[in-house]
């Protein structure tokens, strides 16, 4: 029986990786960071309000067989880009710093299609400078995961990604930026927990991530 650590569990992959893990019977318990009440109750999930920049009071929590990262948010709602790098590179980098001391085996990450810390898009190259900082940690096995524009209901409206998925959709009909197609976050929060299950470090373009659930 195996110890989950998940963070981002609010979010729409989040949200679908918490039921998967609930139901898998290879898990026995589920730790949950996260910044506001998820909902969801169930006798195997242990739910945590932190504050992400006070370490010192979560970290006794971040222990196990697998962390999940699925934490992210977007500039609208970060309203600057320090604050939306924030969460998604340093809360991330804060937590896994954390587990890889407490001797956790295997992280399992959702980055980006065409993540690159060289990247002039500032977003992209945001993805590309935590996967090269998530690289330097002493994990036995480290899961990256590069899907594009993520498709479902999210609890948080968002419209200028629907804006975008409706855009991209009618782009990929074309044949174009097949590389970044949408994919379904349930498809995702699937790939992370196939991912969790592989001994071998890998980063999954968004092509293999659909042949990670195949």
């Amino acid at each position: 029986m195996k110890k989950a650590i998940v963070i981002g569990a609010t979010g729409m992959v989040g949200t679908q990786l918490i039921q998967l893990l609930i139901e898998n019977i290879e898990y026995s318990e589920i730790v949950s960071l996260v910044r506001r009440e998820s909902g969801v109750k169930n006798p195997k999930l242990k739910e945590y309000i932190i504050n992400f920049d006070e370490p010192e009071k979560w970290s006794n929590y971040v222990t196990g067989d697998v962390l999940f990262s699925a934490l992210g948010t977007t500039i609208g709602q970060a309203k600057t880009k320090a604050a939306q790098y924030k969460v998604d590179v340093t809360y991330q980098l804060t937590v896994a710093q954390i587990a890889a001391k407490n001797g956790i085996p295997h992280y399992v990450l959702i980055s980006a299609a065409g993540a690159n810390p060289k990247s002039n898009n500032f977003y992209l190259k945001m993805k590309g400078e935590l996967e090269k900082s998530i690289h330097t940690l002493p994990f036995e096995t480290i899961s990256i995961l590069r899907p594009g524009l993520l498709a479902g209901n999210r609890i948080q409206n968002r419209p200028t990604e629907k804006i975008s998925f409706i855009i991209l959709n009618a782009l990929n009909k074309l044949g174009l930026f097949k590389r970044y197609r949408p994919i379904q976050a349930s498809l995702v929060a699937e790939a992370m927990d196939k991912a969790s299950k592989q001994t071998e470090s890998a980063t999954y373009t968004l092509d293999e991530v659909f042949k990670l659930i195949e």
